[in-house]
């Protein structure tokens, strides 16, 4: 039932696919360009949305304001924990806009639709299973939770509560990642065997020595609220502005950055995940009293299941690298592959279309006249899609799939199950590389075997 079910996937809708992107002998271009397109619909409602911004770092507020390009969202109330974010909220949102150093004090607010939750990981379950029993809608950044325990009870607590849930890895809602499912569902590049993803970075900032304001103290940092949910130690600005590099706030490459290229991945194929992951790295150049590495390498299984073949994928992750900005998703089939980005896809088939007019044969022959039988040389078929101009981005995109879900009670392309079977063996990357051993993993049951 598998192969009959793949056959059909590879047929359907190719040979309008193939007509387009396969070249003959004598075509003098390989490389065609096609622009994708988001068709709106109708996904703007006219409901006014009430919204609370919990963490106002800058995924936050990058998050708050790309929500707020969205009709009738209001932005009514910031929680953060330094008094400097809260005075920048009046700056970015007026002076009326309700402020707290308490999330409780968000959720107790009836005016309040949904809440984003952008806080470092630590907090991320806690929070979104307190917004969900007070009736809140729940935009939670990537990863959704900060160690797999934590998996299983945020998404009962989502089930009981009825309400929307979406995990911030927006790039699920990129044009890239949807053609790049509609290419594989056709059977563009063959059964996948192989896939690997990429993410280099090369500066301070990159690396997360984000910037510590000069009157970062006791007094104007809630330490006390940061640190009450794990191990109490003495005030400490790089913990609390450089959280990612500590392991009791943060969740290190794999979680920050892994975490994006499994939800790309799992989004096109369909998987549901690797049941084996291994991970090795090191602290190769930020000797900065991190306490995760600077190079991170992956490897993982992927079985044999009713949604795809068995394939292998490797990712890598580089805060050194010379090159800079090298991110990318390459998916490998029997027949060509797929480089995938938010914004574009590059499609290459090794597979050429052999002419069936004989006369266009005869012809063909008499461009090598000493030796008929003689092999050429043939370019692989490339087409390039990229987004129009005018394209307003996958963020903004996932946002407007947000709204519209509360609006409507419909489904999100991001939910809690999705957002763990994509946050697990990232996390368990981190188990693999601290513990020096393959890790297992149930990607059906969720649960690390």
């Amino acid at each position: 039932m598998k192969k009959q079910r793949r056959s059909f996937l590879k047929n359907l809708g190719l040979a309008g696919a193939t007509a387009a992107i396969m070249p003959s002998a004598f075509a003098s271009e390989t490389k065609q360009i096609k622009f994708l397109e988001r068709t709106a619909g109708d996904i703007f409602g006219s409901k006014p949305l009430g919204l609370a911004l919990i963490g106002a770092g800058g995924m936050g507020v990058a998050d708050a304001k790309t929500a707020l390009k969205h009709d009738n969202i209001k932005m009514l109330a910031v929680c953060d924990l330094y008094d400097g974010r809260l005075e920048e909220s009046k700056t970015r949102w007026g002076e009326d806009i309700f402020l707290t150093k308490d999330y409780e004090d968000i959720l107790k607010e009836e005016d309040i639709d949904a809440v984003i939750i952008a806080t470092p990981d630590h907090w991320h379950k806690q929070i979104s299973i307190d917004a969900l029993k007070a009736g809140k809608h729940v935009y939670c950044e990537k990863p959704m939770v900060h160690s797999v325990a934590e998996g299983q009870e945020l998404i009962n607590a989502w089930k009981k509560s009825g309400k929307v849930f979406m995990v911030g890895s927006q790039g699920l809602s990129s044009l890239g990642n949807e053609k790049a499912k509609e290419l594989l569902a056709q059977g563009a590049i063959g059964d996948i065997n192989y896939a690997e993803g990429f993410w280099a970075r090369n500066s301070p900032f990159g690396a997360w020595q984000y910037p510590i304001p000069p009157d970062a103290s006791p007094e104007t940092v809630d330490w006390q609220k940061f640190i009450a949910n794990t191990e109490k130690r003495p005030f400490d600005p790089k913990r609390f502005f450089r959280w990612r590099n500590y392991l009791d706030y943060g969740t290190g490459m794999a979680g920050d950055l892994f975490v994006h290229l499994f939800s790309s991945l799992h989004f096109i194929t369909n998987s549901v995940g690797p049941n084996k992951v291994a991970a090795t790295g090191g602290l190769r150049y930020w000797n900065d009293g991190r306490e995760v590495p600077d190079v991170l390498l992956g490897m993982f299984d992927y079985p044999d299941s009713a949604q795809h073949p068995a394939f292998n994928l490797s990712l890598r992750c580089n805060f050194v690298d010379g090159t800079s900005g090298s991110t990318y998703l390459k998916i490998v089939g029997s027949k060509g592959s797929m480089d995938v980005t938010w914004d574009d896809v590059m499609l290459k088939q090794n597979d050429v279309a052999a002419s069936d007019d004989p006369f266009m044969e005869e012809k063909g022959k008499e461009q090598s006249p000493k030796r008929s039988d003689r092999k050429k040389i043939l370019p692989p078929s490339e087409t390039f899609y990229q987004v129009e101009k005018g394209y307003k981005g996958a963020h903004y995109d996932h946002f407007a799939n947000f709204f519209y879900a509360i609006r409507t009670n419909g489904p999100v392309v991001e939910d809690p199950v999705f957002g763990f079977r994509a946050a697990a063996p990232a996390l368990l990357c981190n188990e693999s590389y601290r513990q020096n051993k393959f890790m297992g993993w149930d990607p059906v049951e969720m649960k690390v075997i």
